[in-house]
């Protein structure tokens, strides 16, 4: 795959080997090095065009990294519609499209530079993504809240059809548990025994209009789930070898007849400080002053695209 992982969680990268498009060697660097770089990405992305959805996507930086750098079996250089014999993501709270868009591009879907075209006119990284530009690393469009686990559920069992051992991933917003479609397809994966799927809810308790238990509250997600007759796990995001060690867990879990999800506590704004913690960043962009102190606060490490 171009990539090994020492015991020290160091990641040693060869670009020859997953990059179509950045033959250079980017050296040692640990994941919490690339978190870092990501979330400078982020900030700059939505600053520059003021516009998007940093909050969120700094709140899931940590579980992205470790997701596509250290656990998917994925070929970058040689991306497919179809995914055959490879891991499937499905980003369903689209609007956190900056954090997808900086790890795919540090992964090696497409070169770095491109996330400076970042929400601006014809440009491939559209505010939610979407499939027809083309751009590697996205196979469905997520804008409307809801959807991600019924295309999902439907991937899964085209790879138990194809006799294709991988599996398919998939992240959630909590207030996203809101619409109804998503409990209507967790009804249908537990009754038809979907269990090559596993699906991570971003629990920051935070949405747009307010926390969540101010708008529409969730009651207890892991009884609900296990109501549903998933198979429930529990993570901090922000705890990196938590992570590591709860996605091995959830793989273990595939394939004994019940899908696999992961209730992930995380903080809306993580990794800088005014923005932690509240809804305020869910969709507003800083403005140039407020970004010099957000970046001021992250280290530059993979370089600035």
């Amino acid at each position: 795959m171009g990539i090994t992982i020492s015991s020290e969680s160091v990641i040693n990268i060869d670009f020859d080997l997953i990059s179509p498009t950045n033959p250079a060697t980017m050296g040692n660097y640990t994941t919490e090095q690339i978190c870092s770089q990501v979330r400078r990405d982020i900030i700059r992305m939505v600053t520059d065009v003021q516009s998007g959805h940093p909050g969120g996507s700094l709140g899931c930086t940590d579980f992205l990294s470790v997701l596509f750098f250290e656990t998917l079996a994925i070929n970058p250089s040689a991306f497919k519609m179809d995914g055959k014999e490879e891991d499937l993501f499905f980003l369903s709270n689209g609007h956190i499209s900056p954090v997808l868009y900086s790890v795919l591009a540090h992964r090696g879907y497409f070169p770095k530079s491109e996330l400076s075209t970042f929400r601006k006119l014809g440009t491939r990284l559209q505010g939610h993504p979407c499939t027809d530009k083309g751009l590697p690393g996205v196979r469905i469009a997520t804008g409307s809240l809801g959807q991600g686990l019924s295309v999902a559920i439907g991937a899964a069992l085209s790879k138990k059809l194809n006799e294709d051992s991988k599996l398919v991933y998939t992240l959630h917003g909590d207030g996203e548990l809101q619409e109804g479609q998503v409990w209507e397809a967790a009804m249908y994966a537990a009754a038809n025994k979907v269990d090559n799927i596993i699906s991570t809810v971003d629990y920051n308790h935070k949405q747009i209009d307010g926390d969540i238990d101010d708008v529409l509250p969730m009651g207890n997600l892991a009884q609900k789930w296990q109501a549903f007759g998933w198979d429930v796990l529990e993570m901090n995001g922000h705890d990196l070898n938590d992570i590591r060690t709860k996605l091995a867990e959830a793989k273990s879990r595939t394939g004994k007849g019940k899908p696999v999800v992961i209730i992930m506590t995380t903080i809306m704004g993580k990794g800088v400080d005014y923005m932690m913690g509240t809804h305020k960043w869910h969709g507003s962009a800083p403005s140039k002053e407020q970004a010099e102190k957000a970046l001021a606060q992250l280290e530059e490490t993979l370089g600035d695209y």
